[in-house]
Formats: structure tokens, C-alpha cells, sequence
């Protein structure tokens, strides 16, 4: 794991790209006592480890059905789409059968996958798997500076430059979406970790690739407030609906999801999985 220094970093952002219901800002002064953090997601290869040794099965498994985006569902899932859709996004489809060993559905498998950050797995999955490991989820705090690897009030994870030196840092949608994805960035779904560069801090991926869950309640006022509990160690609000997830994903586009910038956030509800959302893990110092 990746050990994080803490001390006080600028928290939140106040982009005019961002989405006014998503409550980024203010941006403020917050203080962390020094943690650990997985430099990566974690992966199909640890989350097989974990089913193994555990006989987990994950919530998408116990529904019988997770969402698939609508592009990667092929010939032969076609058979096991539900009628079950998301207004707001159409181009995710309820497939029967879709969970995280078979992400798109019946006769799919992640055998040529294995260093893919796992997905379909839900809060619960992530808390579960982390607890097995002797870890825990990131707070939202812990993960946004970590993922700013040491830069201050910077757009992204390396900067200000979305391609510096016409590079791609991160694995999101190019092209038109949802129709067209050119996959400039090398990938049309999900990459294999530490495929591109890491941040200041030796994470790898914290921008694009999968959402990833953190421990908060979604608030879009708790931490407006200059509470010292929402401005030191912050774990968020007591109670809530949903769970925080970070760093955006492969489908994000700037016509209508830019949040791979480092300060975006959404939420989910806690028994939720799609097709991009995965998780890191988090661990305190060990005491001495």
C-alpha cells in the first residue's frame, strides 16, 4: 500500500465545468492524519482470491441481474436484457446473469481479464472484500488527496491538461456518446491497472477506468459547514441514502459526465453494481 503523509490539503473545487447538484465546493482547508491506500483497484485476480477463500457471492449474483452498458452486450447476452431500464440513461441495460465474473452478461468471462479492476460489485461487496483483507474503504477525503498526489487545487490528477504532450493519463470516452467511442486513450472499456502513469503519490488510475466506492453518506451540504468533524478526518454525515463513489469512469464524457476531474463526485445506493463501478481499499498506519 501507498502511504499518504496527510497534514491539510484544499479540498473540493469550484469549476465551472461542474455539476451545481453534485455539491463540489466549497473548496476548504482539511486536515488527515497520515493512512494507507492501495496504489490501484483492486483487481478480478484479488477479488477471485477473496471468493476463494470466502464463498462470497456478491448482491448482483443474489439479484440475478447487475446493469450493462449497451454497447458491450453481444449476440449471445442479447437473449438475457431485461426489461428493467434508467430513464435518465438509456444506454444502460439490466442484463440477467451479469456480475462481476461475467460482466456483460452469460458467455462472458474475465479469464483474459485477470489485471482488470473488478466490477459489479457493490458498497457491500467492497466493504466486505476489504474487511476480509484487513483493510477498509477510503473516506471521500482520504481518496481526493490521495488522487491529487500532492498537487494543489489542480484539475486533474497530473494537472491542468487533460492530454499533456498529447498523452492520455486516463481511460475515459472519446468520440460521440453513447454511440461512438474512437478509444483513443487505447481502451473501449475498462484497463488493465497501472496502465497509465501514476500521480504524485504512486496511484494509478484515479481518473477514469472504474467509479470507486467510498465509506461516505453522499451529502451535497455536510461539509459546507466548518464543523472541526467536517474539516478534521472527516467520515462524513452520520446517515444517508447513498454512498460516495469517485474519480469518474471509461464512459465519462465531457458532453455530459466530465467527473474524472479530481474534485468531482456522484453517489449510488449502497446495493448497487454497474459495469464501472469498482473500489480501492484504505488502511490506517499500524500503531508504532
Amino acid at each position: 500500500m501507498v502511504r499518504v503523509p496527510g497534514g491539510e490539503f484544499w479540498m473540493g473545487g469550484d469549476d465551472p465545468d461542474a455539476f451545481p447538484d453534485d455539491g463540489e465546493g466549497p473548496v476548504r482547508p482539511v486536515t488527515l492524519t497520515p493512512y494507507l491506500i492501495d496504489p490501484t483497484a483492486v483487481t478480478n485476480r484479488q477479488f477471485a482470491a477473496f471468493v476463494k477463500a470466502t464463498g462470497y457471492q456478491t448482491e448482483a449474483e443474489r439479484f440475478g441481474w447487475s446493469f450493462v452498458f449497451g454497447l458491450f452486450i453481444g449476440p449471445e447476452q442479447t437473449r438475457h436484457v431485461m426489461d428493467a431500464t434508467v430513464p435518465q440513461a438509456p444506454w444502460w441495460r439490466a442484463v440477467e446473469g451479469a456480475y462481476w465474473r461475467a460482466p456483460e452478461g452469460p458467455g462472458s468471462d474475465v479469464a483474459t481479464r485477470p489485471q482488470h479492476p473488478v466490477v459489479h460489485v457493490s458498497w457491500n461487496d467492497a466493504s466486505a472484500y476489504a474487511t476480509w483483507a484487513g483493510k477498509r474503504l477510503p473516506t471521500e477525503a482520504e481518496w481526493e488527496m490521495a488522487a491529487r498526489g500532492g498537487l494543489h487545487r489542480a484539475k486533474y490528477a497530473w494537472g491542468d491538461d487533460l492530454v499533456p504532450k498529447n498523452r492520455w493519463r486516463c481511460n475515459i470516452w472519446q468520440g460521440r456518446f453513447p454511440t461512438h467511442n474512437t478509444a483513443d486513450d487505447g481502451y473501449p472499456g475498462t484497463a488493465p491497472v497501472k496502465t497509465y502513469p501514476p500521480n504524485g503519490y504512486g496511484l494509478y488510475e484515479v481518473a477514469g477506468n472504474v467509479w470507486e466506492w467510498c465509506t461516505d453518506w453522499w451529502s451535497t451540504t455536510w461539509h459546507a459547514d466548518e464543523r472541526p468533524e467536517t474539516r478534521i478526518d472527516p467520515a462524513g454525515p452520520p446517515e444517508g441514502q447513498a454512498r460516495v463513489t469517485r474519480g469518474g469512469s471509461h464512459l465519462c464524457h465531457d458532453s455530459y459526465c466530465n467527473r474524472y476531474r479530481v474534485a468531482a463526485r456522484t453517489s449510488n445506493t449502497p446495493d448497487s453494481s454497474t459495469g464501472n463501478i469498482g473500489f480501492r481499499c484504505a488502511a490506517d498506519l499500524p500503531a508504532g
